[in-house]
């Protein structure tokens, strides 16, 4: 008789295993469940040769997961990007407030766009996806795209000097690329401006900073500047004064001191004119409104001192007599008759 059949077995004996069972145990290698990718070929294939018993099971075991881990991505997709919007919005408008609202939509742009690539890439690790292949792949298009793209590249590198040097911000009034307009968005390839007609025009940022950039707003004060001519046979004092009571007249618009004011300049002696030039300095959001009130008070300062303004004239000298008949004779030319040879010839 067997003496473990007579002896029961305590609750705190252990019972071992034979020696050849655990090292089978042990040598049994570890069969991972196979992938989805695997998974969809092999039920293609069997779907292709009639069998389609494993329908049921992909989709409990494996199609289903993987819906259930997409929507969750793309949840999380979602999450972060209100998150980004937040942040975008948190971080521009301090910096909009209290330095400048260019920088501001700059800086909160960079901000989202950093926060939203870090969350995508946070999920497509989590979901499995090959990042680091998918790295490489993005380098090489890269520099496929780089080479393709230079002149977006070009209107980039502008836009980042553009927004670090600050030739201009957003509301200013400029002439760049030979479109003048305010300055509504400066963005990284572009920049948008409404033109005094209210027209929206897209510019790109190389063409800007390429060329000349006229920033009409950039100054506090501006000068306006009336060019006039008047008869020759006008006194030059009556002249003056009658220029200087218009600018008299827009004493509240001018802009005192060293340098500004307002003055009458005699600029020279033109074609059929005595000209004039009428300067006033006002301040940079008065310029078009004072432009042409100057101008009007110049013209009728200049009617009512009686101050003639000619049209341009042209002296024409005709020649009588002798001289008109020798001018004629030599500006006119006979034509010789032609040979005998050739009149036979034709």
């Amino acid at each position: 008789m067997n003496q473990s059949q007579n002896f029961p077995i305590n609750a705190g004996t252990v019972v071992t295993e034979p020696a050849a069972v655990q090292t089978a145990a042990e040598n049994t290698p570890i069969v991972d469940p196979p992938g989805i990718a695997d998974a969809t070929s092999a039920l293609i294939s069997n779907m292709t040769n009639g069998d389609f018993s494993g329908v049921a099971a992909y989709a409990t075991t494996h199609l289903a997961p993987a819906v259930l881990s997409a929507g969750i991505g793309l949840f999380v997709i979602f999450l972060g990007y209100l998150v980004a919007k937040y942040l975008m919005r948190i971080v521009s408008q301090p910096v909009c407030r209290r330095v400048d609202e260019t920088l501001g939509k700059f800086v909160g742009k960079m901000v989202f766009y950093l926060t939203m690539f870090g969350v995508v890439g946070a999920v497509l690790s989590k979901l499995g996806a090959p990042l680091g292949g998918l790295a490489a792949m993005l380098a090489a298009a890269g520099f496929a795209i780089g080479l393709a793209f230079q002149g977006t590249l070009s209107n980039f590198a502008a836009g980042v000097l553009m927004l670090v040097f600050r030739p201009f911000k957003v509301g200013d009034v400029v002439t760049a690329a030979s479109v003048t307009g305010k300055v509504n968005e400066i963005d990284l390839f572009t920049t948008t401006l409404d033109t005094p007609d209210n027209r929206r025009i897209i510019v790109p940022n190389s063409s800007i900073a390429g060329g000349t950039i006229e920033n009409m707003t950039h100054h506090a004060h501006r000068r306006v500047e009336v060019c006039v001519g008047v008869d020759y046979t006008a006194d030059l004092q009556t002249t003056r004064e009658a220029l200087q009571r218009a600018i008299d007249n827009l004493a509240s618009y001018t802009i005192p001191g060293e340098g500004r004011g307002g003055a009458v300049i005699l600029a020279g002696l033109g074609d059929s004119a005595v000209e004039w030039k009428v300067r006033l300095w006002v301040s940079a959001k008065d310029y078009w409104p004072v432009n042409e009130m100057l101008i009007g008070e110049v013209k009728t300062q200049l009617d009512s001192a009686g101050v003639s303004i000619p049209f341009p004239q042209m002296d024409v000298h005709v020649k009588t007599g002798t001289d008109a008949i020798l001018t004629a004779s030599q500006s006119s030319r006979v034509r010789p008759a032609r040979r005998a040879a050739d009149r036979l010839a034709s």
